[in-house]
């Protein structure tokens, strides 16, 4: 059991979500949207109409965030960082110049830290996706090239985001989402507001 668990959290899959900032808060998103709706409901210290009115506003903000995150922010931050990085890093510009995106790099990590022999050695895809030195990377070494200086600008960039999305964007958006959406569930009008005093900041 312990060497299973061992092989999980030490997975190259698991290793590389942990290491995306992206993916982490994605993930932190996702769990407050559950998480925080569900703790509000099960509170026998509120009445019920205000308990419904808190759970459905708190999850539709992190609805709202997560939304916001993953089709805006992370592709903006992302692509614009990866865009960035020959600029500011000029000594490495070539290694730039060997990816068509921030997606087509973390294609080539993916292969570039699967096994060699069984997934990298013959596997055809690889001659479809990328240029003849990546292949070259990629069939013939057992550790190729990770160019680990354009992960971390994508990071940062994705880090950049993060932080201006949730913190800045997100809440003037949500505002200007969510009281409409608890109107059309019935939950809310515009005379008259149930008394909410949870703490619905991300």
């Amino acid at each position: 059991m312990i060497d299973l668990v061992s092989k999980i959290i030490t997975s190259s899959p698991l290793t590389t979500m942990a290491q995306s900032a992206s993916t982490q808060v994605t993930v932190e998103t996702t769990m407050k949207a559950i998480g925080r709706p569900g703790f509000i409901l099960i509170d026998n210290n509120i009445d019920p109409d205000t308990k419904k009115y808190a759970a459905a506003k708190e999850f539709l903000y992190q609805a709202t965030c997560l939304l916001l995150y993953a089709t805006l922010v992370v592709p903006l931050f992302k692509e614009g960082a990866f865009k960035l990085g020959p600029k500011l890093f000029k000594e490495h510009a070539k290694d730039f110049a060997k990816f068509k995106n921030a997606n087509d790099y973390y294609r080539y990590r993916k292969y570039a830290e699967k096994p060699f022999e069984s997934d990298r050695k013959h596997n055809n895809k690889i001659n479809h996706l990328f240029n003849k030195e990546l292949q070259t990377e990629l069939k013939t070494k057992e550790e190729p090239e990770l160019f680990n200086r354009i992960k971390g600008t994508i990071e940062a960039g994705n880090i950049l985001g993060s932080v201006l999305g949730l913190a800045i964007l997100a809440p003037q958006v949500s505002h200007v989402i969510i009281h409409p959406c608890l109107r059309a569930l019935g939950m809310e009008n515009k005379k008259h507001k149930p008394q909410n005093k949870i703490d619905t900041k991300a």
